[in-house]
């Protein structure tokens, strides 16, 4: 395993450990995620230069435009819970409820 091959899948194991053990408030969650798409989309990219194809090129473009409107709805749903339940924290939000 390279030292680069070793940093972005330590920092994809970080975000992923981060995710399931930081739940406390919806806020953290995102950044999790986030992290874990910058370390993907860094990896893709060098891949993608690695292999020097033209068809793999495209590709972290389609996953930074995913990884865009993935962050956009998770920051719509962090305002809509904020409005309707005054706070981010996940413990607050029950599905019982709605």
């Amino acid at each position: 395993m390279t030292p680069v091959h070793f940093a972005f899948s330590s920092a994809f194991m970080l975000g992923l450990t981060g995710l399931a053990f930081h739940r406390t408030h919806l806020l953290s969650a995102l950044l999790c995620l986030e992290g874990m798409m910058l370390a993907l989309f860094i990896a893709l990219s060098l891949w993608a230069l690695q292999l020097g194809s033209t068809s793999f090129s495209a590709a972290p473009m389609l996953l930074l435009a995913f990884s865009a409107c993935e962050a956009s709805a998770g920051l719509a749903l962090l305002v809509a819970t904020a409005r309707t339940h005054g706070t981010d924290r996940l413990q607050a939000l029950n599905l019982l409820q709605c």
